[in-house]
């Protein structure tokens, strides 16, 4: 006799470490090495697989060095000799050469599930080192090494992993967080002014939907933070981390349903990137996704203008556009709005954006009227000219 129906259901624990330090490979500090021996109690010999960002590479060109150096010090975890460095940026998730490389890495190396493979770069080449880290041999452990204040804030300290497909952004990938990430405060010393603000956009983001006392902090310290003072950034990726984190434990990590608040601001992002090609930073695209979604929250009647105009006023004290010529709803098919329907698809099949009822706090809507989209992305523009003006 048997019955026709069996169920079982099973919790995995997973523990997400993300620690914060200065110059990570100076052989003066023991953090990663202690980290790596943590994990291997019984001293097996263990690999590590390091893959750089070129542009990390030529910015930091003792790095490699540094690695070996650090390994021949700290060697109960075998370094591969042959440091891989490639392109960072969007082009590593959209061209699989790049993700092949890795691939081919694991299997000349034998690296095996219990060793691990590091990925140093900004958010782009995290994602794509993560996606291949778990689809090789069903899932070896990675390690974040985030070098810029975008990845510091948002995907260094997230769950997901992923590259583009169909010229669509993270259409492959993978939910599973890293065994660990180290934020370093000596990568973004070399970052461009550009790239250095570009990452407090998720800053903005996380801060209107959870908190108004780190949205305050923000308006306070954005001069320090626009002329590169290093303790208010340190603080703004420790907070946003900490936000970020937060959710992870206490929201929906895996994204089974369709609620998405930590992707405040960027349905219009995603898409306003590809349609630039990229020549779009990620976080200036969540800036301006971020002022057209507030205005939106404005005109829809869930926030006063007083708010909605310290939000824009933020924005701009960052040194941030407010909108972009491939931002205009001119029409029911303006390219931009194709991006609530590819939102849509990649959320699972219903619409759901976050917007403002007030800093701090957000709600969800399905739909969003064309008409105000056109009237917010309208006064955005007349905002941004009068910058100028």
């Amino acid at each position: 006799m048997y019955m026709e129906h069996l169920q079982q259901s099973f919790n995995v624990q997973y523990n997400f470490n993300v620690f914060f330090t200065a110059a990570l490979f100076s052989v003066e500090n023991d953090l990663f090495s202690n980290f790596l021996a943590g994990l291997n109690p019984a001293k097996a010999v263990k690999k590590i697989f390091f893959v750089v960002d070129e542009g990390v590479a030529n910015a930091h060109p003792d790095l490699s060095q540094n690695i070996k150096n650090y390994f021949s010090k700290y060697n109960q975890t075998q370094l591969v000799q042959d440091i891989l460095v490639i392109p960072g940026g969007e082009i590593v998730k959209n061209e699989t050469q790049y993700f092949d490389k890795v691939l081919e890495a694991v299997n000349t190396f034998g690296i095996d599930r219990h060793s691990f493979i590091a990925a140093i770069g900004g958010g782009a080449l995290l994602d794509m080192v993560g996606y291949a880290a778990n689809v090789s041999h069903r899932g070896i452990k990675h390690i974040r090494i985030p070098t810029t204040v975008l990845s510091q804030n948002d995907s260094g300290v997230g769950v997901k992993n992923g590259i583009n497909y169909f010229n669509k952004k993270n259409f492959l990938g993978t939910f599973s967080p890293p065994a660990a990430v180290f934020n370093d405060e000596q990568f973004l010393k070399t970052l461009s002014d550009r790239d250095w603000r570009s990452g407090i956009a998720e800053a903005i983001k996380v801060a209107l939907i959870k908190d108004r006392e780190f949205f305050e902090w923000l308006e306070a310290n954005a001069d320090a933070m626009a002329n590169r003072n290093i303790e208010a950034m340190n603080y703004q990726i420790w907070k946003c981390a900490k936000l970020h984190m937060e959710h992870i434990r206490s929201g929906d990590p895996f994204e089974s349903g369709s609620a998405r608040p930590l992707d405040f601001g960027h349905w219009s992002a995603h898409k306003l990137e590809y349609l630039t090609n990229f020549e779009v930073r990620h976080g200036e695209a969540v800036a301006m996704g971020i002022a057209l979604d507030t205005i939106y929250s404005q005109l829809s009647g869930r926030i006063s203008s007083d708010d909605s105009q310290r939000v824009i006023k933020l924005i701009q004290a960052l040194g941030f556009e407010l909108t972009h010529p491939l931002l205009q709803v001119t029409a029911g098919n303006s390219p931009i709005l194709q991006g609530l329907e590819e939102f849509r698809e990649h959320l699972g099949g219903e619409l759901t954006i976050t917007l403002l009822t007030g800093i701090g706090s957000g709600e969800e809507v399905h739909e969003m009227d064309t008409e105000l989209l056109k009237q917010a992305a309208e006064i955005l523009n007349h905002q941004a000219n009068l910058q100028f003006n």
